[in-house]
Protein backbone atom coordinates (compact mmCIF):
# COMPACT_ATOMS: atom_id res chain seq x y z
CA UNK A 1 0.00 0.00 0.00
CA UNK A 2 2.74 2.61 0.34
CA UNK A 3 2.37 3.41 -3.57
CA UNK A 4 -1.18 4.42 -2.74
CA UNK A 5 -0.15 6.35 0.46
CA UNK A 6 2.42 8.53 -1.07
CA UNK A 7 -0.43 8.97 -4.32
CA UNK A 8 -2.64 10.05 -1.43
CA UNK A 9 0.00 12.46 0.16
CA UNK A 10 1.44 13.65 -3.36
CA UNK A 11 -2.88 15.07 -4.03
CA UNK A 12 -2.72 16.32 -0.74
CA UNK A 13 0.36 18.58 -0.89
CA UNK A 14 -0.50 19.41 -4.34
CA UNK A 15 -3.84 20.42 -3.73
CA UNK A 16 -2.52 22.36 -0.95
CA UNK A 17 0.36 24.00 -2.59
CA UNK A 18 -2.52 25.25 -5.71
CA UNK A 19 -5.06 26.45 -3.26
CA UNK A 20 -2.26 29.00 -1.99
CA UNK A 21 -1.43 30.33 -5.17
CA UNK A 22 -4.83 30.40 -6.27
CA UNK A 23 -5.32 34.08 -3.97
CA UNK A 24 -2.62 35.33 -6.29
CA UNK A 25 -3.68 34.25 -9.71
CA UNK A 26 -5.93 36.86 -11.34
CA UNK A 27 -9.31 35.50 -13.05
CA UNK A 28 -7.87 35.28 -16.63
CA UNK A 29 -5.12 32.97 -15.36
CA UNK A 30 -7.51 31.01 -13.82
CA UNK A 31 -9.16 30.28 -17.04
CA UNK A 32 -5.94 30.05 -18.96
CA UNK A 33 -5.26 26.96 -16.43
CA UNK A 34 -8.39 26.21 -16.40
CA UNK A 35 -8.38 25.30 -20.15
CA UNK A 36 -5.29 23.76 -20.17
CA UNK A 37 -6.75 21.11 -17.60
CA UNK A 38 -9.23 20.70 -20.28
CA UNK A 39 -6.97 20.12 -22.63
CA UNK A 40 -4.89 17.47 -20.94
CA UNK A 41 -8.13 15.51 -19.98
CA UNK A 42 -9.31 15.12 -23.25
CA UNK A 43 -5.24 14.16 -24.22
CA UNK A 44 -5.54 11.75 -21.03
CA UNK A 45 -8.64 10.00 -21.97
CA UNK A 46 -7.67 9.69 -26.26
CA UNK A 47 -4.20 8.27 -25.10
CA UNK A 48 -5.98 5.98 -23.10
CA UNK A 49 -8.04 4.66 -25.75
CA UNK A 50 -5.43 5.05 -28.57
CA UNK A 51 -3.10 2.67 -26.16
CA UNK A 52 -5.85 0.03 -25.53
CA UNK A 53 -8.04 -0.58 -28.59
CA UNK A 54 -5.49 -2.23 -30.84
CA UNK A 55 -5.34 -4.90 -27.60
CA UNK A 56 -9.04 -5.53 -27.04
CA UNK A 57 -10.70 -8.63 -28.02
CA UNK A 58 -14.15 -7.29 -27.42
CA UNK A 59 -13.85 -4.22 -29.97
CA UNK A 60 -17.86 -3.47 -29.44
CA UNK A 61 -17.71 -3.61 -25.99
CA UNK A 62 -16.66 -0.30 -25.06
CA UNK A 63 -19.69 0.88 -27.14
CA UNK A 64 -22.13 -1.52 -25.28
CA UNK A 65 -20.63 -0.33 -21.78
CA UNK A 66 -20.92 3.53 -22.53
CA UNK A 67 -24.42 2.91 -23.52
CA UNK A 68 -25.38 0.63 -20.93
CA UNK A 69 -23.70 2.76 -18.30
CA UNK A 70 -24.78 6.15 -19.48
CA UNK A 71 -28.36 4.60 -19.66
CA UNK A 72 -28.56 3.39 -15.92
CA UNK A 73 -26.64 6.22 -14.67
CA UNK A 74 -28.99 8.52 -15.91
CA UNK A 75 -31.92 7.25 -15.17
CA UNK A 76 -30.70 6.26 -11.04
CA UNK A 77 -29.23 10.17 -11.73
CA UNK A 78 -25.48 9.80 -10.73
CA UNK A 79 -24.67 13.40 -11.35
CA UNK A 80 -27.95 15.20 -9.67
CA UNK A 81 -27.02 13.20 -6.90
CA UNK A 82 -23.54 14.40 -6.21
CA UNK A 83 -24.51 17.75 -7.09
CA UNK A 84 -26.95 18.15 -4.46
CA UNK A 85 -24.27 16.67 -1.98
CA UNK A 86 -22.10 19.35 -3.11
CA UNK A 87 -24.42 21.65 -2.18
CA UNK A 88 -25.48 20.31 1.13
CA UNK A 89 -21.12 20.84 1.83
CA UNK A 90 -21.77 24.12 0.42
CA UNK A 91 -19.04 23.57 -1.93
CA UNK A 92 -20.72 25.70 -5.34
CA UNK A 93 -18.43 25.69 -8.16
CA UNK A 94 -16.03 23.08 -6.89
CA UNK A 95 -18.29 19.99 -7.37
CA UNK A 96 -17.18 20.27 -11.33
CA UNK A 97 -13.60 20.48 -10.01
CA UNK A 98 -13.90 17.36 -7.79
CA UNK A 99 -15.71 15.31 -10.39
CA UNK A 100 -12.91 16.39 -13.10
CA UNK A 101 -10.29 14.94 -10.35
CA UNK A 102 -11.79 12.12 -9.27
CA UNK A 103 -11.82 11.00 -12.72
CA UNK A 104 -8.18 12.14 -13.44
CA UNK A 105 -6.86 10.87 -10.18
CA UNK A 106 -8.77 7.34 -9.78
CA UNK A 107 -10.06 6.51 -13.64
CA UNK A 108 -6.61 6.56 -15.60
CA UNK A 109 -4.52 3.78 -16.51
CA UNK A 110 -1.68 3.96 -13.75
CA UNK A 111 -4.33 4.39 -11.32
CA UNK A 112 -6.26 1.06 -12.08
CA UNK A 113 -3.11 -1.26 -12.95
CA UNK A 114 -0.90 0.17 -10.33
CA UNK A 115 -2.60 -1.14 -7.16
CA UNK A 116 -2.99 -4.76 -9.24
CA UNK A 117 0.59 -4.58 -9.77
CA UNK A 118 2.22 -3.64 -6.26
CA UNK A 119 -0.71 -6.30 -4.92
CA UNK A 120 0.52 -9.06 -7.05
CA UNK A 121 4.25 -8.54 -8.21
CA UNK A 122 5.32 -5.97 -5.12
CA UNK A 123 5.94 -3.64 -8.10
CA UNK A 124 5.37 0.11 -7.27
CA UNK A 125 6.28 1.58 -10.10
CA UNK A 126 2.75 2.38 -11.82
CA UNK A 127 1.87 4.10 -8.50
CA UNK A 128 4.82 6.63 -8.18
CA UNK A 129 4.39 7.30 -11.24
CA UNK A 130 0.86 8.39 -11.34
CA UNK A 131 1.76 9.63 -7.89
CA UNK A 132 3.62 12.31 -10.00
CA UNK A 133 1.19 13.25 -12.14
CA UNK A 134 -1.24 13.41 -9.81
CA UNK A 135 0.89 16.29 -7.70
CA UNK A 136 0.85 18.57 -10.73
CA UNK A 137 -2.96 18.09 -11.63
CA UNK A 138 -3.52 18.47 -7.71
CA UNK A 139 -1.89 21.88 -8.30
CA UNK A 140 -3.58 22.47 -11.47
CA UNK A 141 -7.48 21.94 -9.93
CA UNK A 142 -6.48 23.68 -6.73
CA UNK A 143 -5.42 26.56 -7.97
CA UNK A 144 -8.78 27.20 -10.20
CA UNK A 145 -10.52 25.39 -7.13
CA UNK A 146 -9.38 25.64 -4.10
CA UNK A 147 -7.92 23.38 -1.14
CA UNK A 148 -11.61 21.67 -1.76
CA UNK A 149 -9.66 19.81 -4.23
CA UNK A 150 -8.03 17.98 -1.03
CA UNK A 151 -11.04 15.96 -0.58
CA UNK A 152 -10.15 13.71 -4.00
CA UNK A 153 -7.47 12.43 -1.95
CA UNK A 154 -9.05 10.16 0.56
CA UNK A 155 -11.31 9.40 -2.85
CA UNK A 156 -8.00 7.95 -4.29
CA UNK A 157 -7.25 6.21 -1.09
CA UNK A 158 -10.66 4.22 -1.07
CA UNK A 159 -10.48 3.69 -4.47
CA UNK A 160 -6.73 2.46 -4.89
CA UNK A 161 -7.02 0.13 -1.73
CA UNK A 162 -10.04 -1.78 -2.57
CA UNK A 163 -8.63 -2.30 -6.03
CA UNK A 164 -5.02 -3.67 -4.10
CA UNK A 165 -7.47 -5.60 -1.53
CA UNK A 166 -9.76 -7.12 -4.23
CA UNK A 167 -6.22 -8.01 -6.25
CA UNK A 168 -4.62 -9.86 -3.22
CA UNK A 169 -7.95 -11.97 -2.67
CA UNK A 170 -8.99 -12.52 -6.28
CA UNK A 171 -5.77 -12.85 -7.80
CA UNK A 172 -6.00 -14.16 -11.74
CA UNK A 173 -10.08 -13.31 -11.66
CA UNK A 174 -8.60 -9.44 -12.80
CA UNK A 175 -7.84 -10.78 -16.48
CA UNK A 176 -5.18 -8.64 -19.20
CA UNK A 177 -9.02 -8.59 -21.20
CA UNK A 178 -10.91 -7.40 -18.24
CA UNK A 179 -7.71 -4.28 -17.44
CA UNK A 180 -8.13 -3.43 -21.43
CA UNK A 181 -11.70 -3.14 -21.56
CA UNK A 182 -11.49 -1.13 -18.51
CA UNK A 183 -8.81 1.14 -19.47
CA UNK A 184 -10.68 2.13 -22.65
CA UNK A 185 -13.76 2.78 -21.46
CA UNK A 186 -12.26 4.82 -18.17
CA UNK A 187 -10.50 6.95 -21.58
CA UNK A 188 -13.59 7.91 -22.39
CA UNK A 189 -15.28 9.07 -19.53
CA UNK A 190 -11.81 10.86 -19.12
CA UNK A 191 -11.94 12.62 -22.34
CA UNK A 192 -15.54 13.42 -21.73
CA UNK A 193 -14.78 15.17 -18.76
CA UNK A 194 -12.10 17.35 -20.11
CA UNK A 195 -14.85 17.90 -23.62
CA UNK A 196 -16.82 19.55 -20.66
CA UNK A 197 -14.23 21.18 -19.20
CA UNK A 198 -13.55 23.01 -22.70
CA UNK A 199 -17.45 23.86 -23.06
CA UNK A 200 -17.30 22.06 -25.93
CA UNK A 201 -20.58 20.30 -25.00
CA UNK A 202 -22.07 20.16 -21.52
CA UNK A 203 -21.33 16.23 -20.50
CA UNK A 204 -22.35 14.62 -17.27
CA UNK A 205 -19.79 12.21 -17.24
CA UNK A 206 -20.41 11.32 -13.27
CA UNK A 207 -23.90 9.69 -15.08
CA UNK A 208 -21.62 7.85 -17.10
CA UNK A 209 -19.70 5.57 -14.31
CA UNK A 210 -21.66 3.08 -14.42
CA UNK A 211 -20.09 2.08 -17.73
CA UNK A 212 -17.21 0.66 -15.84
CA UNK A 213 -19.08 -2.11 -14.53
CA UNK A 214 -19.97 -3.81 -17.46
CA UNK A 215 -16.87 -4.63 -19.06
CA UNK A 216 -15.96 -6.38 -15.30
CA UNK A 217 -19.25 -8.40 -15.43
CA UNK A 218 -18.96 -9.16 -19.13
CA UNK A 219 -15.42 -10.10 -18.41
CA UNK A 220 -16.28 -12.19 -15.33
CA UNK A 221 -18.58 -14.07 -17.37
CA UNK A 222 -16.73 -14.69 -20.57
CA UNK A 223 -14.26 -16.36 -18.22
CA UNK A 224 -16.32 -19.15 -17.35
CA UNK A 225 -16.58 -20.18 -20.61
Amino acid sequence: MIGTIANTCTILLGSLIGSVFKKGIKKEHQDALYTAMGLAATGLGINAVVQNMPNSVYPVLFIASLAIGSLIGTIIDVDGHFQKLADRLSVGELSKGLSTGILLFCIGTLSILGPIQAALYQDHTYLFTNATLDFVTSMVLASTYGRGMMLTAPVLFCWQGSIYLLASLLGDFMSTEMMTELSIVGGFLIASSGISILNIKNIKTMNMLPSLIVPILFCAVAGMF
